[in-house]
């Protein structure tokens, strides 16, 4: 071979090889012998000529004459690790053998450079996804996606994309939609036809109804065998046309960049599911065209309202003496404009669950979460309220707005204006827009409560009140407001918090104190499961988002949900991601034990078995910490997020010490 025409791969560093051993390493996709022996290194084929029995699994071998051999595990064939030639020089049962070099303690095989790639339909694609600022794909490669999925590896080998192989296709779905939760940016979703596809549907309904863009991109079977019902042929449009605002196979007469460039326009200015339908024919059929880009497709975003709807707000908040904002999760990325309008009329700011975090639990006007997972500190501030300022809520029956109230509500979909009963002022605008429009009008009128005072004297009686329920521990696992309290001590103050449904999640909204934290979670659809999966989408967004570099992922779960997708502790693993996951485990599912009692049903099918998940962890390659006692929650916890790769924390708690 020609050195200077040679692609040189680095397959192993001097270290992972001991003098006298060989081993089976990969240069792009050809499979080789590493060999170390008397100060030497070589590399030859892997595959024995007789049965093709891997030559990196056997050994080192030396002869009477001191001449070191290579043997194959499988029917002990000798080969001339040098030249690749066995006992007696019979060429035609040799090996091939590579150069091979060491720099910087790095070796490096060098194999022909690949042949110049024929361009493709699914390679124009791949570039438009590029253009259009998608960062990241995650998904499992299979036998009706292998063309797009060399499309997606080439841009990853150029740097272009990020690829994360997951074990469940549900989790790959629930990873893009925390993913488009915390950015606003679509990621991809890759599998296989039939159930690989049908397996993305939980996930793709989670950012569906949670308003979270997401790109589902789905294997298919050749177009010749549509219909008869081929093998996982199923009928992918029909399945994805409820939860998808843009589905539509890609033919070989399709305009092939156009289609991925109104996928991916869909998904951001709708803020909702595309999904594309790939057959497996069409994916590696020639092209020249150009990848589409978003240049000239996207204008402004601000909606800004009307004077008549802007001078009335501003007259029903001057003449307020309580006024409180509830601050949703629609408002997430305009949280600061709103929290200066709080502080411009004196207004308690109170937050939806999904909107936990918005505004940090130690701002002077933080009121905690209004409703069911809340504290009584909304709920107090609610119920004292003379306007209620509504901004970025959907008015969910969990979150509880008081609908007897004067409210003005504020949101730039004008069908979530009003949407569940009639409000005193639906104004149709954006929000930040909004609070920037009314600011220099506004005033906190001359005898407005004091609810700063209010708010500090509530703070307290909450705090108190937390404090005498960690009394309550009966010796059969570890109150949740423990676990919480901890947390809220430990975790970073950039961290972003993945939360799980059930009990957990619960006791998370009620006793965390964010401090600046981003909260994720599975709202409308509050799917079981969404934790671990939603962690590796936000440790993705860790690397793919300069504003997000560093910021440690934290997940909650209880056993039940993290039981789901468990397995994708070993894609964390693999990826090495910085993520600490909590896990609450009282082995039961006892959201719904709890349910079942309160609605006078026996509490039937709810007990869980469940493994050391500590252990675990360990055997998955993470760190795993077990804990039986609040004394030790500290360590562990501090622990776990110091670690810098995937940890997790499992804490036996008491199913009713919510």
């Amino acid at each position: 071979m020609d050195a200077q025409n040679l692609d040189w791969i680095k397959v192993a560093h001097v270290d992972d090889l001991p003098e006298g051993r060989v081993k089976t390493v990969t240069a792009r996709t050809t499979s080789i012998c590493l060999s170390h022996f008397d100060g030497q290194w070589a590399a030859m084929d892997n595959h024995c000529p007789h049965q093709r029995g891997p030559l990196g699994e056997g050994s080192i071998e030396k002869g009477t004459d001191g001449k070191c051999w290579i043997r194959c595990p499988w029917h002990g064939w000798d080969f001339d690790p040098l030249t690749g030639a066995p006992p007696g020089g019979h060429e035609d049962t040799g090996q091939k053998v590579f150069p091979l070099k060491i720099e910087n303690g790095e070796v490096f095989v060098g194999i022909e450079a690949e042949p110049e790639h024929e361009r493709t339909v699914t390679d124009v694609m791949a570039e438009t996804m590029v253009n259009w600022g998608v960062k990241r794909v995650f998904g499992m490669v299979g036998h009706s996606n292998l063309g797009l999925a060399d499309a997606i590896r080439l841009q990853v080998n150029k740097g272009k994309l990020g690829y994360v192989g997951i074990r469940h296709e549900g989790a790959a779905a629930f990873a893009a939609s925390a993913y488009g939760k915390l950015t606003g940016k679509p990621a991809g979703c890759l599998t296989i036809a039939g159930p690989g596809a049908t397996n993305l549907l939980t996930g793709l309904w989670d950012a569906k109804v949670d308003r979270a863009p997401v790109l589902a991109l789905t294997g298919q079977v050749q177009t010749q065998v549509f219909g008869p019902g081929a093998f996982q042929d199923i009928d992918l449009k029909s399945a994805f046309d409820a939860v998808s605002r843009f589905s539509q196979p890609v033919l070989s007469t399709s305009n092939h960049a156009e289609l991925m460039s109104l996928a991916l326009k869909t998904a951001i200015v709708e803020r909702d599911v595309s999904n594309l339908i790939f057959p497996d024919d069409v994916q590696t059929i020639p092209s020249e065209k150009d990848a589409g880009s978003p240049e000239g497709r996207i204008g402004g975003s601000k909606v800004t309202p009307s004077t008549e709807d802007l001078n009335k707000a501003i007259e029903m908040i001057n003449g307020a003496k309580r006024p409180a904002i509830v601050l949703g999760y629609g408002a997430k990325d305009v949280r600061d404009k709103v929290i200066a309008l709080a502080e411009k009329i004196g207004a308690p700011v109170m937050t939806t669950f999904k909107g936990k975090g918005l505004i940090p639990d130690t701002h002077p006007l933080a009121a905690g979460v209004l409703g069911r997972s809340g504290t009584p500190i909304a709920s107090w501030f609610m119920n004292e309220a003379d306007l209620i300022v509504s901004l970025g809520s959907s008015f969910a029956n969990h979150t509880g707005i008081a609908p007897y109230k004067p409210i003005i509500q504020v949101d730039f979909e004008r069908m979530q204006l009003g949407k569940f009963h009639p409000v005193s002022l639906p104004v149709w605008g954006e929000i930040g827009t909004f609070c920037e429009a009314v600011m220099p009008q506004v005033t906190k009128a001359s005898d407005a409560a004091d609810q700063v005072s209010e708010l500090v004297e509530r703070w307290q009686i909450w705090r108190e009140e937390k404090e005498r329920r960690l009394t309550e521990e009966r010796g059969q696992g570890i109150h949740s407001a423990a676990i919480f309290k901890v947390l809220s001590e430990l975790c970073p103050e950039d961290a972003i918090i993945p939360v799980d449904v059930g009990n957990n999640t619960y006791s998370f909204g009620r006793y965390f104190e964010p401090r600046g934290q981003r909260i994720l979670m599975s709202g409308y659809l509050g799917s079981i499961g969404f934790g671990l999966p939603a962690a590796i989408g936000a440790w993705c967004a860790t690397q793919d988002f300069e504003q997000y570099h560093g910021r440690k992922v934290i997940s909650i779960s209880g056993d039940g949900g993290f039981g789901q997708y468990a397995m994708e502790f070993t894609t964390a693993v693999k990826y090495g991601m910085n993520i600490t996951h909590i896990l609450l485990n009282n082995s039961e599912l006892g959201k719904i034990s709890k349910e079942q009692r309160s609605g006078e049903w026996p509490v039937w099918e709810t007990n869980l078995t469940n493994p050391s998940f500590a252990a675990f962890a360990r055997l998955c390659g993470g760190q795993g910490h077990r804990v039986t006692d609040s004394a030790d929650l500290k360590s562990a916890i501090a622990e776990a997020i110091a670690h810098n790769g995937p940890s997790l924390v499992e804490i036996i708690t008491d199913a009713d010490l919510v």
